[in-house]
């Protein structure tokens, strides 16, 4: 009887387990058959929509960026028989599932849980490619899997080779999910051995070539073959076949969209990119959001975003922990960034982290098309080189104005946690051992101001906290063209060194502490029209404010900030009498 009783039990078992299967199966092929008709009616958001309170506060008139609707279609990878463990190749696969969405009017293109190894992703228009929880995209690290392409790098017209994932002229696209995308960077990238310890660059010279000084590490020797001085990383050639003998030197952003209109980015962590990580270059109508952005801090050129030329920009809730800077916007370089003529404007940034990264929020340097009208607040960098950095240097040209950043705390800053710096010569703000200093003259001569003068105004900061930097604020403009109408109000400066502003036009202290460990709390050097109205700092500090230059006026200190005003303001001795007044 037991016997009996045990066999009826699982064959009542086997039955329903049977028609549960069955039951799932017939709904799998009815949704299936539905899908593969003609583009269905039903559009579905990708997923909630933008909060409200992303365009609260904002300082200018912006448009609601428009987002992204894809048709109640969707197609796995697997159906084209992708196989997940790591190993095949699955770059067909990828292929055939967005061009079966495509052709079916858009949809969902799912990337199940598994390490899917793949060369480059071509994306189209209407396709949503969704990475799963758990799913993991491994770009090939073959260089021959990715083309030369003509395209832009580091603001410049140049040629490149194709970007793991890419897509020009598209509208309504999207990345979303829980998965991850890695750029297999490390096959890319060369490194510097300052940046290695000593059994790390063991290991890596195991393989590939040394630079003949020993001190840089090569994937290959046309890598090597391809390291120029001229153009930092653009090669200044004229034709492909000069590109083409260097190649492998020519490494992609992880991520290139091009002219494209309305895009979304949205969930998934993008990691270990072979040069930049995130380019939407020329695009309109983006959303950059819940990114998890990720490079070693050791990698050449590894910024985080770098939004270039667009137009209409959320940037929200992200995370990123990189290689140089985090949230950089550009706008071209020099003459092929004035010819291009197309600024980064009509942009919000809020409630992003960043941790490594050379800048947490940065403008420049190739910034020749100009960028404006930006909003940036409620964010947070964690031992960031620089927090606010801003860049250029004579020969961009560009007009940076119209930008309001506020609630931005900082701790552990290694260099400036504010710095303007229009004499950037492209060296890294924490020095490597083989770097000198960065060049900026303590007293430049001027020259004649043309198209190629960079112009930066009208910025706005307030409410920002800094908890240890090497240095508060540094104001750097050029003498013919001198930076202009900053305001920085409410802020909380703990830093080795002060505030420094050379060269600057109109800057507004308003209540300002700074606690600054050496010097005075703020220098002033050939600056005019300099307004400072309830600047604080330490307790029984001697020299406050520093003001020298024979080209200083109309500087402007508030009485009730000192105690003493004459022992505590120092006057350099080619001072006009009249360059400053303490009311």
């Amino acid at each position: 009887m037991k016997r009996k009783f045990l066999f009826h039990n699982r064959l009542f078992l086997a039955l329903g387990v049977a028609s549960i299967f069955h039951f799932s199966c017939q709904r799998q092929s009815t949704a299936t058959a539905t899908a593969s008709t003609a583009a269905p009616v039903a559009q579905e958001k990708t997923s909630e929509g933008v909060p409200a309170s992303i365009y609260e506060g904002i300082e200018f008139d912006m448009p609601r960026v428009k987002e992204t609707s894809f048709p109640n279609y969707s197609v796995s990878i697997t159906k084209y028989g992708a196989v997940g463990d790591g190993i095949t190749k699955n770059t067909k696969a990828f292929e055939q599932a967005i061009n079966d969405v495509a052709a079916n009017g858009g949809g969902r293109v799912v990337i199940p849980r598994g390490l899917w190894y793949t060369g480059p992703i071509v994306m189209k228009s209407n396709v949503n490619l969704h990475a799963e929880a758990g799913s993991m995209v491994i770009f090939s690290k073959d260089f021959n899997d990715y083309e030369l392409v003509e395209t832009s790098f580091e603001g410049l017209n140049t040629w490149r080779n194709q970007s793991p994932i890419s897509g020009k002229n598209l509208t309504n696209i999207a990345i979303t999910g829980s998965g991850t995308f890695d750029g297999n960077g490390d096959a890319w990238r060369p490194v510097k051995k300052s940046k290695m310890t000593d059994a790390q660059w063991k290991n890596l010279t195991k393989t590939g070539v040394l630079s003949d000084d020993g001190k840089m590490w090569y994937p290959t020797a046309q890598s090597k073959k391809g390291q120029v001085n001229n153009n930092f990383n653009v090669p200044d050639f004229k034709t492909k076949a000069e590109f083409e003998a260097v190649k492998d030197y020519l490494r992609p952003v992880l991520l290139s969209f091009i002219n494209c209109k309305t895009v979304l980015l949205d969930g998934p962590t993008f990691q270990n990119s072979p040069a930049w990580n995130l380019h939407p270059l020329m695009c309109e109508d983006i959303i950059i959001r819940n990114l998890n952005v990720r490079n070693p801090w050791y990698s050449q050129n590894g910024d985080g975003l770098d939004l270039e030329s667009c137009k209409n920009a959320l940037v929200y809730n992200n995370t990123f922990d990189v290689g140089d800077d985090a949230i950089c916007f550009k706008s071209g370089k020099d003459k092929d960034g004035r010819d291009r003529g197309i600024p980064t404007e009509n942009v919000i940034v809020k409630n992003n982290v960043v941790y490594h990264g050379h800048g947490g929020f940065v403008v420049g340097s190739e910034m020749s098309g100009g960028v404006r009208n930006i909003h940036v607040s409620n964010c947070t960098f964690m031992g960031t080189d620089i927090g606010l950095r801003f860049k250029s240097t004579r020969g961009r040209g560009g007009l940076v104005e119209n930008i309001w950043i506020s609630n931005i705390d900082m701790i552990n800053i290694p260099t400036q946690a504010i710095s303007f710096n229009l004499f950037y010569g492209g060296n890294s703000p924490t020095m490597d051992a083989e770097q000198g200093g960065s060049g900026t003259p303590a007293a430049a001569k001027p020259v004649p101001v043309t198209e190629e003068t960079p112009s930066f105004k009208n910025i706005w900061m307030k409410n920002i906290t800094v908890s240890g930097a090497d240095e508060a604020l540094a104001l750097q403009g050029l003498p013919e063209m001198n930076l202009q109408n900053v305001v920085i109000e409410n802020a909380f400066l703990k830093a080795k060194k002060g505030i420094t502003a050379v060269d600057s036009d109109g800057i507004q202290l308003k209540n300002v502490k700074v606690l600054a460990d050496q010097g005075p709390a703020l220098t002033i050097f050939n600056s005019k029209n300099i307004t400072v109205q309830g600047l604080t700092f330490k307790e029984g500090q001697g020299q406050v404010v520093r003001v020298l230059g024979p080209l200083t006026q109309n500087v402007k200190l508030d009485s009730k900030d000192f105690k003493n005003a004459n022992t505590q303001i120092n006057k350099g001795k080619d001072l006009k009498a009249s360059a400053v007044s303490v009311k």
